[in-house]
């Protein structure tokens, strides 16, 4: 299964976005779905309903400093190396999509808030780009991780 069709898995299950993408690169990070699932909880909905940074956006970073991230703060050149591929994925994904912002995908102007939590129904999935923006950053983190692999 694809890393895609995974993260659309978890969401369609009743994950949040920024743990639908990161717990579906749970295996490869050596964690199980419920750690993944912990870690990532706060920033769905563009970091905890602010409806700021998009949630499957954050996951997908937070793969990439699981992955690629540097420990000693003196490392300038693995930070610049980080940063400039969080740049890379995160450009992919907002050319894409159109944007990196919660409430932009959403099609809301800023302050304006969504109901709470819908029940997700079938119309729900069809009605918000959040199946999609999951699936795309998975889809281009495991393209990147993959040509590294290769």
């Amino acid at each position: 299964m694809s890393k895609a069709d995974r993260a659309e898995e978890l969401f369609r299950m009743g994950y949040n976005c920024s743990q639908s993408v990161y717990a579906a690169f749970a295996e490869e990070l050596g964690i199980s779905i419920e750690e993944a699932a912990k870690k990532a909880s706060p920033f769905g909905a563009g970091f905890g309903k602010l409806r700021e940074v998009c949630g499957a956006v954050t996951g997908m970073t937070m793969v990439l400093g699981e992955l690629y991230g540097y420990e000693n703060p003196k490392d300038a050149a693995g930070k610049k190396e980080l940063y400039a591929l969080v740049q890379k994925l995160c450009g992919s994904f907002e050319e894409s999509e159109g944007s990196l912002i919660c409430r932009e995908l959403l099609g809301l102007k800023k302050g304006e808030a969504l109901e709470e939590p819908a029940v997700r129904t079938e119309e729900y999935y069809q009605s918000r780009p959040c199946v999609r923006a999951c699936r795309r950053a998975a889809e281009i983190l495991e393209t990147y991780i993959d040509s590294c692999v290769a």
